[in-house]
């Protein structure tokens, strides 16, 4: 038992008390030379014990107590906050993440979830609300004057139906039929610029009429559909080729005599029955 020492004559107890000096009491173990049982004074076991057990429980509360106060996953009491790390970054679309096709919700969701991260520091919260704002008065003015996207048009008028219409009644030719019917125009294009007349060009036009049918004919191998695909394509290209000369192109500067205008629509209709002669199916 602890505390207790004896020996053949006499027993010694020592009770141990919190705060205080030991206290020890001699107690005659074996009296009448060893006749009698050792008697031993209950009073000092039950004080022993009556300590020795305090003394415990103060320590397990001690231990609890600094349980519950030890901070869980780290040390709670550091209290920087966590910087935006986009927060120099000039464009916008690339501060909050998002690419340039973003719509608004997108942009208001990853506007929402980088306060919500970064709550805590001010100069990061100034950067994406600033950031947020850039982007959507951008998308307002793009509403207010909204640009015409020339690739979106230009495809838009390739996929329309009068487009596909008219580009499936062409072809790629073969360099033979490209070389002789650029040669034919050619030539008909050089005499009537050397030799305008006061009537205006009309045998070159009229040349140009037949050409067209010949050409179409070798390789359709039809009279009836070369005829008509070549008079349409010459009455095509006369009323555009006087369209443009109206509204769009300038007298050309190197074609003189009193026929300018005949010459110049007679250019751009052998131009346009070229490219119905060599490419039209």
């Amino acid at each position: 038992m602890s505390g207790i020492t004896g020996c053949p004559s006499r027993g010694y107890l020592q009770t141990p008390l919190t705060g205080l000096k030991p206290v020890g009491r001699r107690v005659p173990a074996f009296p009448d030379g060893g006749k009698q049982k050792s008697k031993i004074d209950l009073r000092y076991m039950n004080s022993y014990w009556t300590g020795s057990v305090q003394s415990c429980n103060t320590k397990q509360l001690y231990l609890v107590k600094c349980a519950m106060d030890a901070p869980y996953g780290g040390d709670m009491t550091n209290t920087n906050p966590v910087v935006f790390p986009r927060i120099n970054v000039r464009d916008p679309y690339k501060r909050l993440g998002i690419s340039k096709e973003a719509s608004e919700d997108e942009i208001q969701a990853a506007r929402n979830f980088l306060v919500q991260q970064y709550s805590g520091h001010k100069p990061s919260l100034d950067a994406i609300e600033a950031a947020h704002d850039k982007i959507i008065m951008q998308k307002f003015y793009e509403r207010r004057n909204p640009k015409i996207d020339i690739k979106k048009k230009v495809k838009e008028v390739q996929q329309s139906r009068f487009v596909q219409v008219i580009v499936s009644r062409f072809q790629t030719p073969t360099s033979i039929v490209i070389l002789k019917t650029s040669i034919a125009f050619l030539v008909l294009g050089a005499l009537t610029l050397l030799f305008p007349t006061e009537e205006g060009p009309t045998l070159q036009v009229a040349i140009s009429l037949l050409a067209t049918i010949y050409f179409i004919h070798d390789r359709l191998k039809s009279r009836l559909r070369a005829f008509l695909y070549s008079v349409a394509a010459f009455i095509f290209s006369w009323l555009f080729a006087t369209f443009l000369m109206v509204s769009i192109i300038p007298p050309l500067p190197f074609v003189k005599g009193p026929r300018n205008f005949e010459v110049t629509t007679s250019l751009v209709t052998y131009l346009l029955l070229w490219v119905s002669s060599a490419y039209l199916k």
